[in-house]
């Protein structure tokens, strides 16, 4: 009898460790499709919450009915150097689309004491040295919208519609490389995407891979 109580009490033991262990496997696969199905093209963009160097908060939901780039940077990285200072390409690119009415965000999302880590003062010396015309820069110290978001590289864009849709993410262009020889050869898929909205078509490459220095969460 106490034989058989015991198998019995076995068997309950297994049977709720192999249960446990079921649901914790569902859940970490909802969570983790949840996390890659943040930024998803033709869905709307995830908001957020973030203070610009100013001391301004800013929601994503704030600029609703505008165009709404967002740049992930880092200004160490070598390749946020050849579109800044080398080159001045992305600020000539912000200068036009803001002027155009579009809303131009710079996030960083590098972790304390990392890479590219910049406080309000050192940003805004940044800005000025690099003639950079952002609608805001942002500062993403924990990572939070960076991750939600996929952010793997700087410069790594979105474009998002008045509507609040992402319908671009990837690359600044076709060619990934440091060298500002290269910015005249290259196919720009921003002002591509940026083109398109503007028109009311459909963005033709909404997504690409994007290159540059890993974002230093």
């Amino acid at each position: 009898m106490e034989q058989t109580i015991l198998r019995q009490g076995l068997r309950s033991v297994m049977i709720t460790s192999t249960l446990r262990s079921c649901f914790a496997t569902v859940a970490a696969i909802v969570f983790s499709a949840g996390l890659h199905a943040a930024a998803v093209i033709g869905q709307p963009a995830p908001e957020f919450t973030l203070t610009d160097i100013k001391g301004t908060s800013h929601n994503l939901s704030d600029f609703k009915g505008k165009t709404v780039v967002l740049e992930w940077v880092n200004p160490e990285c070598p390749f946020v150097v050849k579109h800044y200072e080398k080159s001045g390409n992305i600020p000539s690119m912000q200068k036009t689309a803001t002027a155009d009415g579009v809303v131009w965000l710079l996030i960083n999302s590098a972790a304390p004491g990392k890479q590219g880590d910049y406080d309000e003062k050192k940003a805004a010396a940044w800005l000025e040295k690099t003639g950079a015309a952002a609608t805001a820069y942002l500062r993403d110290a924990d990572g939070k919208v960076g991750k939600a978001y996929g952010a793997k590289t700087t410069p790594q864009m979105y474009v998002i519609t008045g509507e609040g849709t992402l319908v671009y993410n990837g690359a600044i262009d076709s060619i990934k490389s440091t060298d500002t020889a290269d910015i005249a050869k290259a196919e720009n898929y921003v002002k591509a995407a940026l083109a398109a909205v503007k028109s009311g078509t459909a963005v033709e490459k909404s997504t690409s891979q994007p290159y540059g220095c890993s974002v230093k969460y």
